[in-house]
């Protein structure tokens, strides 16, 4: 079974139309991307498999669990315990060192594993940084911490949204390094929306969100 069935997804903004008609299945240990334009709605569909954006239409299972029949505060529970994000804007916080900013997720289930941190933070080669405060990283740095975290409490699904967005090619690189094969070591699944093409070339699948739905994509070049 999936770890991930989208079924007939549908999402507007009041009268105006977003996506409609989603479908989407992935394994556990996948990777998969999802190209599309600019204001297609890749970001609102992370955000919607995620529960933290409202549907029209459809339903989104993540290991047999209906998210779209939970409750907020259902939601958000299962939110910590079983999904990891990476954004493109880092969302580290400024006060918190590395090592508490990766600890965050096990701390919002009321669990403390210092181990655990510094084995993510080994992972991603910042076990070095773990008492350094996040203005004094660079923003490659600052996305190995983003991976960290989103791994540290070893989820089911991570969604990661644009989180090459804004680094430079080389430093894209090695972060898509990082999470791909992080997450393959986990055997997590992993859901990226990205307009990069060479990040996309990483995943198992390359999906293509119109406002009709999911297509699979031409293999293209990286580049």
């Amino acid at each position: 079974m999936p770890l991930l069935v989208v079924r007939s997804l549908s999402k507007r903004y009041g009268t105006e139309p977003v996506f409609s008609n989603v479908d989407l299945q992935v394994a556990r240990g996948e990777f998969i991307a999802i190209l599309g334009e600019s204001g297609v709605g890749k970001s609102t569909l992370l955000n919607c498999i995620a529960g933290l954006d409202t549907v029209q239409a459809g339903s989104v299972h993540i290991a047999g669990t209906d998210i779209t029949a939970l409750s907020e505060p259902a939601q958000a529970l299962f939110r910590r315990e079983h999904l990891g994000f990476v954004f493109q804007a880092f969302h580290v916080l400024p006060h918190l060192s590395v090592a508490h900013n990766v600890g965050l997720p096990l701390l919002l289930q009321h669990q403390s594993d210092a181990a655990r941190v510094h084995e993510v933070l080994q992972a991603v080669g910042l076990d070095a940084l773990a008492d350094r405060l996040p203005q004094t990283l660079s923003g490659g740095q600052l996305q190995r911490v983003a991976i960290a975290r989103a791994l540290v409490h070893r989820p089911q699904l991570i969604l990661a949204d644009e989180p090459t967005g804004n680094l430079d090619p080389a430093t894209a690189d090695k972060v898509m390094d990082l999470l791909s094969a992080q997450v393959r070591q986990q055997g997590a699944a992993c859901v990226l929306v990205t307009h990069s093409r060479a990040a996309a070339a990483r995943a198992d699948r390359v999906l293509t969100l119109t406002p009709a739905g999911i297509v699979e994509a031409e293999r293209a070049p990286a580049g």
